[in-house]
C-alpha cells in the first residue's frame, strides 16, 4: 500500500461508468478535499470488478468492505460514517438474495467463492492508467525475465507446458501456435491482437483491456521475443472506446519506460504495437478475415492453408491471439508452466472468463477454473435463475454454439466436454434462459444475426443461413409444415459441411442444437399453432378468464386500439380480430385474468 491510509476503489468499466461511476469518483474527490482528508484516503478508478448486477460497485480497501449500487448522493454518507467514524454503512452493502444474510466483503460472496482470477486478476484492483500500479503488480516482470534470462526456445516450452489453449474459440495450443511461427523463417514478421469480440452479450476482452491494457502489452511483447517479430497490431473494434482510450494511454507509457520500443530492457530486442480498427463486422474474428480487414481490404476469410503463421498480414508471418489468451501469458512465466497446469481440467488447462447474461440473478464477468460444472455457474456463482423461474436452457459459444438444457448442468465446462454436448466454448459468452424463452424465437434470433454479419464470400452461409431464417420466419409466424422441420436439419447440415469459414460452419448450430433438445416445441408451432412459451406474437391468443375477471376495467382502459369491452364490475371481453397481441392486457391485469394460450 501507498502512503495513504485508505484507498476507495471505484468500477470504471463501461457499465459502472454509465451509471454514474465518474461522477462518484469526482463526488468522493471534492468531499475528501473538504474533509481535509486528501492527503489520506486515496480515489482510484478501476477497471471491472464482474459483479456487474450490483454496479455502481464502491470496495474500500485495506478492509476491503464491498459498496453495491452506490450513487453520487452516497458519497458523504461513506466519508462520514466509514471513513471518519470507521462505521459501514449497512444499507450499501450486498445482501445475499436467498439467507438475506448482510455480507461485508467480496470474499465471501457466493458469486466470487468459486472464481480464480487469472485472466481477470487486475481488474478491480489497479488503476489501469498507471503503469507504476501494474508494475507494482509483477508487471513486466515476465518480460524481463524472458529478454534477459531464457531463450525463445525456453518461453516456447513453458507455455506448451502449460497447456493453455486458445482462448478465442478455437481452443488450438497457444505454445504450439508460437512455435509454427517462430519456425517460419521471414525479414519481417507480426504478432496481432485479435480484440474484436463480436458475440451477443460477451464483454470479457474489452473488459479486459478497460482494466488491465498492459498485461496484453507485455504478452504481445513476449509473443514478439519468441516468434522473431518486431511489430505488433492490436485489431479493436471502433464502438469500444473506452478500452481504446486506455490502450492508447497504456501503449504511450510503455513506451516511455522503454517497455516498447527499440533495444527493450537492454536486450537487443526491438519491439512497438499500433492500433487497427475495425467496424464492428462479427466474421472479422475470424483471423484471415481479421488480416484483410488491416489490410485495408473486405473482411472476408481465405481458405486455410496457408495458415497466418507462414503468410498473415502483408503476406508476412503473423501470430494471432485474443486478448484473454495474452493475459494469461505473464502469470504463466511468473509462476511457472507447472503451477498453471494445476487450474483446469486433464486437457483444458487454467481458467475461462465467461460474460454471464440473460435470466439469471447475478449478471456479470465471471473467471471459473476449467471443469467448473454449469450447474456451479448458474446456481453457485450466478445466484439462480431470476423470479424463481425454472431453467430452461443456456446458450455457450454465442450464435456459433448450441443450447446446453438441465440434462447438461453437471458438465464440467471445458473445450471437449462442450464440444460433446453439442456446443462449443467460443469467446466465452453464457447466456441464460428460463421457462419463458421460446427456443424456436431463439434459434431465429441467432441466425438473424448470423445473416446479419454473414460476409458473403461463400453460398452456403451467404445464401443457406438466409433460407434457413425464412424457414423459421415461417414457423414462427404459424405458416410452417412439418416439411420444413425436415428441411431445417437438412439445410443446416448442409451449411455446417460446406461453408468456408468458421463462422458459417458453426452458424446453424442453435437452429440444429434446439431441433435435438426442442423439438416438440417445433411440432407445437407447426402442429398445434401455438408458441409454449407464449413469445410468438402470431401464436399467442390472449383470452379473459371469467371467473377471475373482476371488471376493474383496467385491461379495458390501457389497450391501445379498443380490443377489450366491458362494462365496469363486469367481465370483459377481448376481440381477436381486433387484439395486437401487445399484451398490455396481461401487464397490467392484477387478477390474474389473462390466458396466454
Amino acid at each position: 500500500m501507498s502512503e495513504y491510509n485508505m484507498q476507495i476503489l471505484i468500477c470504471g468499466g463501461t457499465g459502472c461508468k454509465a451509471s454514474e461511476s465518474e461522477e462518484i469518483r469526482n463526488a468522493f474527490t471534492e468531499l475528501l478535499n473538504e474533509y481535509g482528508l486528501e492527503e489520506e484516503v486515496q480515489v482510484v478508478m478501476t477497471g471491472c470488478f464482474g459483479f456487474c448486477e450490483k454496479g455502481p460497485i464502491v470496495k474500500m480497501m485495506p478492509d476491503n468492505t464491498f459498496y453495491v449500487h452506490v450513487t453520487p448522493a452516497d458519497t458523504e454518507e461513506i466519508i462520514k460514517e466509514h471513513i471518519v467514524k470507521g462505521r459501514q454503512v449497512e444499507r450499501l452493502l450486498y445482501r445475499d438474495p436467498v439467507t438475506k444474510t448482510v455480507i461485508h466483503d467480496s470474499k465471501h460472496m457466493d458469486f466470487y467463492k468459486k472464481q480464480i482470477r487469472i485472466a481477470l486478476r487486475n481488474c478491480g484492483f489497479i488503476d489501469p492508467e498507471s503503469i507504476d500500479e501494474y508494475i507494482a503488480r509483477d508487471g513486466y516482470q515476465a518480460l524481463g525475465t524472458c529478454l534477459t534470462e531464457r531463450t525463445p526456445e525456453q518461453v516456447i516450452d513453458e507455455i506448451k507446458r502449460s497447456g493453455l489453449r486458445g482462448r478465442g474459440g478455437g481452443g488450438f495450443p497457444t505454445g504450439l501456435k508460437w512455435e509454427i511461427t517462430a519456425k517460419v523463417p521471414g525479414d519481417q514478421k507480426y504478432v496481432v491482437c485479435n480484440a474484436d469480440e463480436g458475440d451477443p452479450g460477451a464483454f470479457m476482452d474489452r473488459s479486459i483491456l478497460e482494466g488491465d491494457p498492459h498485461s496484453v502489452i507485455e504478452a504481445m511483447a513476449i509473443n514478439g521475443y519468441c516468434t522473431g517479430a518486431t511489430k505488433g497490431l492490436v485489431y479493436i473494434r471502433a464502438e469500444y472506446p473506452l478500452a481504446i482510450a486506455r490502450l492508447k494511454i497504456a501503449l504511450r507509457q510503455a513506451r516511455e519506460y522503454g517497455l516498447l520500443g527499440t533495444d527493450i530492457l537492454g536486450s537487443g530486442f526491438d519491439f512497438d504495437i499500433e492500433i487497427r480498427y475495425g467496424a464492428g463486422a462479427f466474421v472479422c474474428g475470424e483471423e484471415t478475415a481479421l488480416i484483410h480487414s488491416m489490410e485495408g481490404c473486405r473482411g472476408e476469410p481465405t481458405f486455410k492453408p496457408p495458415f497466418p503463421s507462414e503468410s498473415g498480414f502483408l503476406g508476412k508471418p503473423t501470430n494471432v491471439n485474443n486478448v484473454e489468451t495474452y493475459a494469461n501469458i505473464p502469470v504463466i512465466i511468473n509462476k511457472g508452466a507447472d503451477w498453471f497446469c494445476t487450474i483446469g481440467s486433464e486437457k483444458s488447462k487454467g481458467t475461462k472468463v465467461f460474460a454471464l447474461a440473460g435470466k439469471i440473478n447475478n449478471v456479470g464477468l465471471i473467471e471459473v477454473p476449467m471443469g467448473t460444472t454449469l450447474r456451479e455457474v448458474i446456481y453457485d456463482i450466478g445466484g439462480g435463475i431470476r423470479g424463481g423461474k425454472k431453467f430452461k436452457a443456456v446458450q455457450t459459444g454465442g450464435p456459433s454454439g448450441g443450447l446446453l438444457t438441465t440434462e447438461f448442468l453437471d458438465t464440467p465446462i471445458d473445450y471437449d466436454n462442450l464440444t460433446a454436448a453439442g456446443s462449443m466454448m467460443g469467446s466465452g459468452g453464457m447466456i441464460v434462459m428460463d421457462e419463458d424463452d421460446c427456443m424456436v424465437a431463439i434459434a431465429k434470433f441467432y441466425l438473424g444475426f448470423t445473416v446479419e454479419e454473414s460476409c458473403g464470400k461463400c453460398a452456403p452461409c451467404r445464401i443457406g443461413n438466409k433460407r434457413l431464417y425464412e424457414i423459421l420466419e415461417r414457423i414462427t409466424e404459424g405458416k410452417g409444415t412439418m416439411e420444413d422441420i425436415d428441411r431445417l436439419q437438412l439445410l443446416g447440415n448442409v451449411i455446417k459441411d460446406a461453408s468456408l469459414c468458421g463462422l458459417g460452419q458453426t452458424s446453424p448450430n442453435p437452429v440444429l442444437s434446439s431441433l435435438k433438445h426442442f423439438r416438440n416445441e417445433y411440432l407445437a408451432h407447426v402442429r398445434d399453432q401455438s408458441c409454449p412459451a407464449g413469445q410468438c406474437k402470431a401464436l399467442v391468443k390472449y383470452t379473459v378468464i371469467e371467473d377471475k375477471c373482476t371488471g376493474c376495467t383496467l385491461c379495458f382502459r390501457n389497450c391501445p386500439v379498443g380490443a377489450i369491452t366491458g362494462e365496469k364490475r363486469e367481465v370483459h371481453f377481448i376481440d381477436q380480430s381486433l387484439c395486437i397481441k401487445c399484451g398490455v392486457c396481461f401487464d397490467k391485469c392484477k387478477f390474474g385474468a389473462i390466458l396466454v394460450s
